[in-house]
């Protein structure tokens, strides 16, 4: 048993190495244009093209029909082993199966990715891939380069029925059933302000070389939420994996990025295999920011929610209310949390509402 610990690690140090060389190669060595962009993105192009809004970048034919056949698409939610982590996937899994099957869902099978390297007791709870986490010291204390390499591992090892991938985590709640946004070789990504390549873009040349397009074709996207090919996410996943890691070695792209360095990886990554997006504004909401649920399909709790008891919002101040995913970092949330005041917006009072109903209905939660 204990050999075949010690080359198991080999095999994974082996593994990132090769990982590590293969940036070197891969900022030279040409990659296949699978998914070419119209090079005028607000008309149809006499190769077929669609059309596409330049300012949202939303298809404006094709529309979806009953008759559609379905393009059904697995969830995969990378994870830790920690009580963070794990609360936040039982819950986001609760609501999965909740809306799995309802009304213009594409939504097909689960897996939480552990990059724990070993199973956890939520095994039977929740499906689940255990991925090895990279070798100690290589994440740097950035623990989020798991996340691309826990993809590699799933994407070469697991058996994927689903032809498109649905990359979320797990501060996500799913509200209502979730169609394929994708079409035609485009992702569907949520547009994150804060990703924003031309400002960057004398640090992103190092990554994305003049040659392989203008920095434009970089979108203000990271890898989550993201309904992708499957075929196009196995060829993403290593250069994300092989980016991300050099992003962090590089002293100025470390600067720069910070904590979304890996979803500059992501987007870099993309747009390096020619897999273009959907910016889909309407993917998901964040509170408090985003006060109505609307037409959005997922909430992400990573904010926190302080208000006063007359409803007014106190951020950056600790609230009289408040929900804060940061507060149960190393406990389980209790059942029954304190409903908002009046006057907090829907947003707020729906997520605590549907992590109310989570934590009521899973059994032997905060065991």
């Amino acid at each position: 048993m204990g050999c075949g610990n010690f080359f198991f690690s080999l095999v994974i140090s082996f593994s990132v190495a090769l990982i590590t060389y293969n940036i070197i190669i891969s900022a030279n060595a040409p990659l296949k244009q699978d998914f070419p962009q119209p090079s005028n993105p607000s008309s149809k192009s006499s190769d077929g093209f669609i059309s596409v809004d330049p300012i949202i970048r939303m298809p404006l034919d094709k529309p979806r029909t009953s008759s559609t056949k379905k393009r059904l698409f697995h969830t995969a939610v990378t994870a830790s082993d920690s009580v963070y982590n794990t609360w936040q996937c039982r819950i986001m899994y609760y609501w999965f199966k909740k809306f799995q099957n309802g009304p213009g869902s594409d939504m097909g099978g689960f897996t939480r990715i552990l990059h724990s390297g070993k199973p956890d007791r939520f095994m039977d709870e929740i499906p689940t891939f255990v991925a090895q986490p990279l070798p100690p010291g290589t994440d740097q204390g950035y623990i989020v380069l798991n996340r691309p390499w826990a993809f590699v591992q799933w994407l070469q090892q697991a058996d994927i029925k689903e032809d498109y991938i649905l990359m979320s985590e797990p501060d996500h709640i799913i509200v209502k059933p979730i169609p394929n946004l994708s079409q035609d070789g485009l992702g569907a990504a949520f547009p994150f302000f804060y990703i924003e390549p031309k400002k960057y873009e004398s640090v992103l040349r190092k990554f994305f070389p003049e040659e392989k397009g203008p920095i434009t074709n970089i979108d203000p996207i990271g890898n989550s939420p993201v309904i992708v090919g499957k075929e196009s996410l196995k060829k993403i996943a290593p250069s994300w994996m092989n980016i991300s890691l050099a992003m962090k070695k590089d002293p100025e792209a470390d600067k720069a990025f910070g904590w979304v360095l890996e979803m500059y990886a992501y987007a870099v990554s993309s747009a390096l295999h020619g897999v273009g997006n959907i910016l889909y504004k309407d993917f998901m909401l964040q509170p408090p920011w985003d006060t109505e649920i609307g037409n959005k399909y997922i909430i992400h709790y990573t904010y926190g929610c302080d208000y006063d008891m007359k409803g007014k919002l106190t951020y950056g101040k600790i609230g009289e209310w408040r929900f804060d995913k940061r507060s149960y970092d190393n406990v389980w949330p209790p059942r029954n949390l304190p409903m908002p005041p009046a006057g907090v917006p829907e947003s707020v009072v729906t997520l605590v509402k549907m992590v109310n109903e989570a934590t009521s209905n899973i059994p032997n939660w905060g065991s």
